[in-house]
């Protein structure tokens, strides 16, 4: 289950726009309740004119204010949940509400470490509701699992981090205007080592660092609280990195096909490669083992990149 995540991308800048806080503010949201906002496209963004952090136009802050029932209804589009009060939403067990997230059904919008480096999922109360009042999901709310379900449960899979990196790529996907940006955000998806081996030319893996999308502050770089959330933002199932790779040469060519990398001399110095005893990132112990979906063998095709960005973290 996932909602829209594509924030609309806009081809020119308007002259009033605001800078996020600033927008936040305006909209009577606090900080991450605006974030989401902006990631599930109830808020939409424009570039800025100095290629800084994306701002929101003057008319966008009026539109949203001419909602029927704003703010009050603003807030609620936004409100995010975790699993004891999603289970009361939806009025069922913890326990049930864990299994179904865990399997997928349900899709997490955002996550966040406590005090003790545990993975809280949140998830979007309005999608809780919608899911739970629809007559075909009853089956999953009372009755048994079906078989499919259980075994992968009993075998230990936890969905809930391949879900938010897939509504997370169909956010940055949105956000992207240039088919370079979109190979830097499908880029950001995977491991060091796994961009090394496709992307040879170190121009092309220094401009792609160079616009590689900010990634939300979990912690100081390099501390634990950041290494545990980079794996989550990291594709470590099979199926999901054979997907990733595609996209990434996909838009590669797109992008190549416009225009080259930038040369150093042009303010994007080329990354060297990792040490050689740089490896893949190992799921954390947070998010649970993820096995491949049974799928059949990938095809690459230019119908990935358009899937991607209608796909809802």
């Amino acid at each position: 289950m996932g909602g829209n995540t594509i924030t609309t991308p806009a081809t020119r800048v308007p002259a009033a726009s605001l800078a996020q806080s600033r927008a936040a503010r305006e909209l009577g949201l606090k900080r991450g309740e605006f974030e989401l906002a902006v990631r599930l496209g109830r808020v939409r963004t424009v570039p800025a004119h100095d290629g800084g952090r994306r701002r929101v136009a003057r008319d966008e802050i009026e539109r949203v204010r001419g909602t029927a029932g704003f703010p009050e209804s603003l807030r609620e589009r936004v409100r995010a949940v975790g699993t004891t009060e999603g289970a009361s939403l939806m009025d069922i067990t913890t326990a049930r509400f864990t299994r179904l997230a865990r399997a997928g059904i349900l899709t997490p919008v955002r996550f966040y470490l406590n005090r003790y480096r545990a993975v809280v999922w949140l998830y979007l109360a309005e999608e809780l509701r919608e899911f739970a009042a629809a007559e075909v999901n009853a089956p999953l709310m009372t009755g048994r699992a079906p078989d499919r379900m259980r075994a992968r449960l009993d075998a230990g899979i936890d969905l809930r981090p391949r879900n938010w990196r897939s509504r997370h790529a169909g956010h940055l996907l949105g956000q992207s205007d240039d088919a370079w940006e979109r190979a830097a955000a499908v880029a950001s998806l995977l491991d060091p080592v796994t961009v090394l081996e496709l992307v040879k030319c170190p121009y092309e893996r220094g401009y792609l660092s160079k616009l590689r999308p900010e990634s939300t502050g979990h912690g100081a770089p390099d501390s634990p609280s950041a290494r545990i959330a980079e794996r989550i933002m990291t594709a470590d199932d099979p199926h999901e990195i054979s997907w990733l790779r595609a996209s990434l040469l996909l838009s590669l060519a797109e992008a190549r096909g416009l225009r080259s990398a930038p040369r150093p001399s042009a303010g994007f110095p080329a990354v060297a490669p990792p040490a050689p005893d740089v490896v893949p990132a190992e799921p954390s112990k947070g998010t649970g083992e993820q096995s491949p979906p049974d799928t059949g063998p990938l095809r690459p095709s230019r119908g990935l990149l358009g899937r991607f960005r209608r796909r809802g973290a």
